[in-house]
């Protein structure tokens, strides 16, 4: 008696999509600051309750076109199918095999139903947008490819490896229950060491207070710019992404090309200081500032910063300003929203209630922990950022995928409980783009003041700083100002290194009032946005002198060697 493989799975592949690409496109950064609510979820549901006993006619007739639905997929005469670019159900067995389009279009049937009856309730347009989202929550997770009888792909590495991959599976799920609160994990963390693999670029601490650390790189070519470059990450996220690895370090690429690179290394704050507020990390970035131009002998400096990072450089901007101060030359920030944003799936859950209820929970403990927003974004991505790892690492038993920006984008940190409750209040009640609604040590925040030049780069597929909104912010600013939209996510739209032939971004000099009639008079350009980044800010860096011999100087010497000693604490 010979024993046959399955049929369903004939033409399967035996791996899935590329699970980083997918992550990595759909990546949620250092912001929102606010979290997502069970019971807002919970309320949304209510919500959908209440409609349905409300309006019985409503659900009678979407229960009759979900019935018609099965009907014709019962009849094998159905023409549903996912959404395009639905990843999940690319393998071949989805289309060949009658029992999997069977199954695959009764899913989309009872889907369809599910955001059908959502549709077309008298819910307000901001209720009913959260309703489709707790929907999807459910439609996702019960997805049929989640199950091992429902992925065609899983189930045919079972039979090939006699089981094997189940029993790795089994292994990775008790690793992540006992490692990673019971979610899969989306990267191998052995794989990585910062210092060994990540953050590479040579380099000394030349400076550190109890807020910062401040790294000065070695020059990469004979003669430098004689005006240095000071980078303001995110406090949210260490420092490395600006340093990733070989071939994807912003670091790397600049000091190539002649750039005097300095980089502030964030400490990872504890409950003892919560009290930082951003006061204290204006002051900070002011003490590294005085650093860099001492060391350098350069009056002023180019700062570029990103995501909250640039919410702090644009204060310190602002306070500069204010006093007349012209230390700073020009700027980069790059996916920052400096206000309220107007799009994007935190923007729903964004309330009073909710505002009030994280400041309680991150002051009471003294810090916004980062592993807790991890969990937030991804359950606000569930199909990209969850249910993709269960299948890889469960399913088929894999390893999580070896990944350097997901290794960066895990590595989390955490906020002081009064940063973070000031970081909520900028954004509820836009408070630095009202001129004099803030002050910073001291001074009335006015960023229609701020005239040096500055160039904004956002991401047209960035879901946590939408590009309208980065729009938006660039427009509060005074100065001569250009704008730059990478076809790229939140991450993707930093590390954008020259050579992906997928590469492109949109130009267009004149900032209109509308980000859309910008968009339609800008003219796409292929290839990274690095490079004309690189000619723009080698234009306002002086002129070439020869490069230093060592870094730091007498009042600055060399302390540790890069990536420093901040950014390894846990």
């Amino acid at each position: 008696m010979t024993t046959e493989k399955p049929s369903v799975s004939e033409g399967a592949t035996t791996e899935q999509p590329n699970l980083a690409e997918q992550a990595t496109e759909s990546m949620l950064g250092p912001n929102p600051f606010i979290g997502l609510r069970l019971e807002d979820i919970v309320a949304s549901f209510e919500a959908i309750g209440r409609q349905a006993v409300q309006n019985p006619k409503l659900v009678v007739e979407q229960e009759a076109a979900l019935i018609r639905d099965l009907i014709s997929v019962m009849a094998g005469q159905s023409e549903l199918a996912p959404p395009k670019g639905d990843k999940r159900f690319v393998d071949p067995a989805w289309q060949t095999s009658p029992l999997y389009r069977m199954v695959l279009q009764g899913y989309v049937a009872w889907t369809n139903a599910l955001q059908g009856f959502v549709d077309r309730t008298e819910l307000d347009d901001r209720t009913k947008e959260r309703a489709r989202f707790a929907v999807s929550l459910v439609t996702d997770a019960l997805a049929p490819t989640n199950t091992l009888l429902g992925n065609p792909v899983a189930l045919k590495k079972t039979w090939d490896t006699r089981g094997q991959n189940l029993v790795d599976g089994l292994k990775n799920l008790i690793d992540d229950v006992k490692n990673n609160g019971g979610l899969p994990s989306q990267v191998d963390k052995k794989a990585f060491t910062v210092g060994q693999n990540l953050a590479l670029s040579p380099g000394m601490v030349v400076f550190r207070n109890p807020v910062l650390e401040l790294i000065q790189y070695s020059p990469a070519t004979d003669t430098v710019y004689e005006r240095p470059h000071l980078i303001v990450p995110p406090e949210i996220n260490k420092f490395y992404v600006f340093d990733l690895s070989p071939g994807k370090s912003m670091v790397e690429y600049m000091t190539k090309h002649g750039v005097q690179i300095f980089a502030v290394s964030w400490r990872n704050p504890t409950a003892e200081h919560k009290d930082w507020g951003m006061d204290a990390y204006v002051a900070a970035l002011l003490e590294a500032m005085e650093a860099v131009r001492d060391i350098t002998g350069s009056s002023d400096l180019i700062i570029h910063a990103a995501c909250s990072g640039a919410m702090t450089a644009a204060a310190l901007a602002g306070h500069l300003a204010a006093k007349g101060d012209t230390s700073i030359h020009s700027m980069t920030m790059m996916v920052a929203v400096l206000g309220q944003a107007k799009e994007g799936t935190m923007a729903l859950f964004a309330t009073d209630e909710t505002a009030a209820a994280a400041k309680l929970k991150s002051g009471t403990a003294g810090v916004l922990d980062g592993i807790e927003m991890n969990r937030i974004f991804a359950w606000l991505r569930p199909n990209d950022l969850v249910w993709n790892y269960w299948v890889n690492n469960y399913l088929m038993g894999n390893a999580p995928p070896v990944f350097d920006i997901l290794y960066w984008s895990n590595d989390s940190t955490r906020l002081p409980g009064a940063f973070h409750g000031e970081l909520i209040d900028i954004f509820a009640d836009n408070l630095l783009v009202k001129p004099g609604a803030m002050k910073v040590l001291g001074t009335p925040i006015d960023l229609s003041k701020v005239i040096c030049d500055k160039m904004f780069i956002a991401g047209t597929t960035d879901h946590i700083t939408p590009w309208k909104d980065v729009y938006d912010s660039a427009r509060s600013f005074g100065g001569k100002n250009e704008f730059i939209l990478s076809n790229s996510g939140h991450i993707q739209s930093l590390i954008n290194p020259p050579g992906n032939p997928k590469s492109q971004f949109f130009l267009n000099p004149k900032l209109v009032p509308s980000p859309d009639d910008w968009l339609k008079q800008a003219t796409p350009t292929k290839g990274s946005w690095w490079e004309l980044w690189r000619t723009w800010a080698s234009e306002r860096s002086g002129s070439m002198r020869a490069a230093p011999k060592a870094l730091g100087n007498k009042r600055h010497k060399p302390m540790d060697k890069a990536p420093g000693t901040y950014v390894l604490e846990p």
